[in-house]
This record gives structure tokens, sequence and C-alpha cells, in this order.
């Protein structure tokens, strides 16, 4: 079989004739950058054949390279095909980089009751005039020092044999760890020699499709002392959910449910490590993540759920052995999986609604977290409704020429002067603009508008006289960075390609709420709270969202951004017990509605297609934008035929 070596790293794989150099990479443990899921629509993942044979098309892929590039025997990995022996040389642009992970959003309001806990007893020996039982003397020693009373400590087999040795060679001084389990039991999970009633510690744990994070939480001071993340290894088998619950049928689920507890335990190691403890110190494990995240953990087969009737195996929260799925923290630690709602709607959701507080109000509030998948939860403490769909990668950076992720060197503020059209922007670590990520596309969406560089269908108006504005080789385009300036050997252009795409994507999540706001019978003036959760929502700005109709139209100071949602909740319940029933609470009180079988989507989606939509006394504030924009330019057109 032919074999593949990737420079400058001179990792090699052995692969199959027509697997492709996206495959190579993949098992040489190279993490290519595939946004679109290696489906040839976003041009991420550009390396170059330096000898070899190999099939590509480059003409069917073009648009994506400039003639340099060509000529260095540029491919796209994903659709260049081995056909031998092959040396590719892979720039580091092409590689997943250190991304901006939001792990903010951690100023819990909670009581404070973890389930775990630890009590340090001293015994008294037994003697032939007090020849009780070791466990009966442990746990009558448990009871004196205000732990659980007898009766309601569960011990298991593995503890208990352990428990003679342990106390003798502690010399009757030792530290018992237990844990509240359902439905209301104490189990001895641990017994030490001596005094360490201090090293308690707990991990919540945000599993995302990209990133994971962990936050470790002393549980005798009540404090965090050490975060951490990194990205989720599955990225190797797919960016998408999709992506990979396909591996996962061409047996691929053991290495899937491999991946996501390496990622976990890296996560936990640099926490752990960030706050100078021992990871055989975490005694539980709290883990919110989506529904396909969750069943891969733990080795379940997702592929019913992308199948008809759509259906996932388990919905509710599940409680096991951290190590019986390969995290390897204390001995019995305990590991807390979230409940979902639906196929779509998991436990991540689940923990944005228990962090924001939405379920718990009168006020009905509207709950959006995006990414290449949207979910939107709209309701109050009364009812709940859901939806989920596909963003697309647009809002991501992919199926934009210029978007990337949230890495440095990427544009994440944009503004344009209206007179000059000249772009002002900040980049992520202040180094030269090699692309645009999310938050900076929304803002080059509403300023293109507002500046009547685009109309309400987001056409480029080529004949606007300034060297920004022009036709370009495949679509109209504008220019946001000279090449003279930018990270990249490329002027950094937003086409009319793209922009069709962003629009495609915010009338996606735009329809969802409006769809969601139809079937509740209400009307966004009785909205109080829009909540964004999630890295794309904490860093976008909330006029622009308004400006292009990504969200209602609401007050700025009802828009607010939770942060990372899902850690934050996962946190909450980490550390009070008793919300652990609310999540079951949520869980069951949201109502899933399917998109595709809703029948006002499609219209709302459609008139969701301009902007900021076709009807402009949804959105008045940006109507009056709008009109300001004709009279300061009065030779451009807003209409767009609307």
């Amino acid at each position: 079989m032919p074999i593949v070596t990737f420079l400058p790293s001179y990792r090699k794989a052995e692969v199959e004739f027509g697997a492709t150099i996206l495959d190579a990479a993949q098992r040489a443990g190279l993490n290519i950058n595939v946004v679109c899921g290696g489906q040839g629509k976003c041009g991420k993942c550009i390396v170059y054949r330096k000898s070899g044979r190999v099939a590509f098309e480059r003409q069917q892929y073009s648009r994506f390279f400039s003639h340099g590039e060509l000529e260095k025997g540029a491919l796209l990995a994903c659709e260049a095909f081995v056909n031998g022996d092959l040396e590719i040389v892979v720039p580091e642009s092409s590689l997943i980089q250190e991304q901006k992970i939001l792990i903010e959003g951690l100023d819990l309001t909670t009581a404070f009751r973890p389930s775990v806990m630890k009590y340090h007893v001293t015994l008294s020996p037994p003697t032939l005039e007090d020849p009780s039982p070791d466990l009966t003397r442990l746990l009558d020693g448990l009871e004196k020092v205000h732990g659980p009373t007898t009766d309601l400590i569960f011990v298991p087999l593995g503890a208990l044999r352990s428990v003679p040795q342990i106390l003798r060679d502690g010399n009757w001084d030792v530290t018992a760890t237990v844990a509240l389990m359902p439905p209301g039991r104490f189990w001895l999970i641990d017994l030490e020699e001596g005094d360490t009633s201090q090293r308690l510690y707990a991990a919540a744990i945000d599993l995302g499709s990209t990133t994971v994070v962990a936050c470790i939480w002393d549980l005798v001071k009540g404090k965090v002392v050490g975060i951490a993340s990194n990205y989720n290894r599955q990225i190797s088998c797919g960016e998408d959910i999709l992506s990979r619950v396909n591996f996962a049928r061409k047996n691929g689920l053991s290495k899937l449910q491999t991946l996501a507890t390496e990622s976990i335990n890296a996560a936990l190691t640099a926490a752990a490590n960030n706050a100078g403890i021992d990871r055989d110190d975490i005694y539980e494990v709290m883990v919110a993540g989506n529904t396909v995240m969750t069943h891969m953990l733990l080795g379940i087969d997702p592929a019913y759920m992308i199948a008809e009737p759509y259906v996932p195996v388990m919905r509710r929260s599940i409680n096991t052995e951290a190590a019986s799925i390969g995290i390897f923290v204390a001995k019995n630690a305990g590991l807390f999986v979230f409940p979902g709602v639906s196929d779509y709607i998991g436990g991540d959701i689940v923990a944005d609604v228990l962090a924001c507080r939405m379920g718990e109000r009168e006020e009905i509030s509207l709950m959006i977290d995006i990414g290449t998948n949207f979910e939107v939860v709209l309701g109050n403490n009364e009812w709940m409704f859901s939806c989920a769909g596909a963003a697309g990668p647009a809002l991501e950076g992919g199926e934009v020429l210029f978007g990337m992720r949230a890495n440095p060197g990427a544009i994440e503020k944009v503004t344009i002067d209206p007179d000059t059209l000249k772009p002002t922007y900040s980049t992520i670590n202040q180094v030269k603009p090699k692309g645009i990520c999310g938050s900076g596309l929304i803002d080059l969406l509403a300023e293109l508008l507002t500046a009547c560089v685009i109309d309400r269908n987001g056409l480029i108006d080529t004949t606007i006289e300034n060297p920004r504005v022009r036709k370009g080789e495949y679509f109209a385009e504008y220019v946001v960075v000279w090449k003279e300036e930018a990270g990249t050997e490329k002027d950094i252009v937003i086409t009319q390609n793209d922009i069709k795409n962003l629009i495609m994507s915010k009338a996606s999540v735009l329809g969802a709420c409006t769809t969601l706001m139809k079937v509740a019978g209400i009307t966004h003036e009785e909205i109080d709270t829009i909540y964004f959760s999630g890295g794309f929502g904490n860093y976008l700005n909330k006029q622009s969202a308004i400006t292009i109709g990504l969200i209602p139209e609401v007050p700025l100071d009802q828009i607010k951004n939770i942060g990372n949602g899902a850690l934050m909740g996962a946190n909450i319940a980490l550390i009070n017990r008793d919300q652990r029933r609310t999540l079951e609470l949520i869980a069951r009180n949201i109502a899933y509605i399917e998109l595709n079988a809703e029948p006002s989507f499609m219209d709302e989606y459609t008139q969701s297609s301009f902007l900021p939509h076709t009807d402009l006394s949804l959105f008045p504030n940006v109507s009056t934008l709008l009109d300001r924009c004709r009279l300061n330019h009065p030779h451009h057109s807003l209409n767009g035929g609307v």
C-alpha cells in the first residue's frame, strides 16, 4: 500500500490506493482544518504535493487557490486521492490551531451542597471487650463526626475488601470518602490512611464537538482552582456531528469513544496541573454535552439518531463510575452525564437553561446557542419550546472564502466608514489578519448593509466607485484587508457567494426563533430577555446581530451573554446536588419542535432571507437606520427588490 509522508513533521501513514490525503493525515495523527467536514466546500485544507502520484481536479477547486499556490502544487486534502507513495507539505495555516475558547461565565449563585464528602475519623481498635466488626466500627465513627447514619451508607464489595488493611495500616486513623447516589443513599467510595480530608476535588466538563473544557473545584474551600481546555480529538474523524456518526457506523464507535475520553483526560490533566493537585483526588466528574457526543462518550451507538424516526438510545441522566469508560481520576469516582431532550437538544442545552435560570421566571426568555448547528429554547417557568437546525458552517468561518475559526489572526470586530468604505478591525491576539471569524463576519455584514455596499438581498453594488468594491474573478467582492497588510499572500475579501451563505445561515436561526414564537402564540414584544450561550454569542456585537436579522429586535439591554452556559450549568449541578433533580425537570418540561415537520418554518425561513427581514415593521430601529443610510447615500438603493 502507498505511504504518505507529511512534511515538515515527517509523520507517515500507510493507506489504500484511492484514499484521500485527509484520510492519510488523520491516520498520521495530523489535525487538518476541515470546517466543512471534508466535503470540498470550505477550501481550508490546502496542502502541497512535493513528490509522488495524486489525483486532484484542480480546475474544479481553482477558486480556492491563487495562481502562485497552484504553481506550487496546491491541493485540497479532502479531495486529493492517493495514487502512490507521496510527500505532502502541510502549511501551518491548514492545521487546527489554538482557538480562542470561552471559559468565562463562572460567577455562580447557588447553594454549596456537593454530593461528595470526606470525613476524618480516629477509631479505637477492637479488643476482647469490644470485638465489633471493622465495618461497624468505621460506620459508627463516621456517624459520630456528623457523617451519614450507618443505615444510609452502602459499601461496595471492592471498598469493603480494602477496609481491614487500611484501618490497621493507618493505625485506626483514616479518612473516608462518601458520595450521595440516587435514590438518596451514600456510597463509601474510598478509604485512606491518615487525614486527607483537605484533598477533595470534583470536575465539571463541557464536552463540545470542537472543544473540551474542564473546571476543577476544591470541594473543601468551595472555589474553582483549575481550568483548562483543548480540542476534542474526535475532530480527526470529522468536523461535524454527522461526519462522526457516519464514522461510528463504519466500525469507528470504539475509536470515537476513546478519543472522547482522551480529550477529557487531557483537559483534566492540564486543569489539575494548573491547580497543583493530583488527579487521583478528583472524586466526581460532571459532563454536559450534546446528545450525540454523550452517546459516543458512553460507547452507545448514535446511528439511530440520523435515520427515521430519529431517536436516541436514552435521554435520561447517567450515573456510573468514571473509570468504567476510561476517565482516570480517583478510584471509584463517580461520573454524572446530563440528561437530554431529543436527538438534537442535548445535555449542553439543558445546562444552558439551568445556567440562565429561564425556567424559574414568569417572564418569557429566548435562549440561543449557535455553532455549526444551532439550538433555540423559548419559554418560562410554565412552558418551554425548543428546536434545532443546521446553521451551516458559514457562521463558524466555513463556506466563506476567508472565514476561519477564532484562532490568532482572525478578524473578530469590524466597522466601516460609510463615506470612504475604509474598514477598521481588530484581530485575535492583535496579529496580522489571516481571515475572519464568526463575530467579525456578522459585523462585516451589518456594516456593509448600513454603508450601502450591499442591499437587503445582500447583493454587492458594483457600481460604487471605490477600489474596495470590485467584480472579482468569480464573484463581486469587498476588500477587507489588502494583502500588503495581511498575514496571507492574498487580499482578504468577502465575496457575493460568502454573503449568500451567511444570509442563509442567519435566516435559519431567525426563522427558527420566529417559528417557536408562532407555535407559542407570542410576538417579539413579549420577549423579556434574549440569552446567547457559547463563544459565538459571547463575542457577538448585539447591534450587528439585530441589524442583519440574526435575532428578533429587542432593546439591547435585554440581550445577555451567559458565556459558556454548558460549563456553567455543569458547575451548578456539580456543587449543588439538589440541582440534579432540576435538570430532570428541565429536560422533561422542554417540548421539542421538529422544524422540518413544522409547516410554518419554510415561510419563516424565506421571510428571514433578507436583511434583516421582509417585514421591516418587525425591526423598527433597523428600518430607521437604513432610512438614514438612504438619505446619506441617495444614489444607492437598499430595497433589493423587497
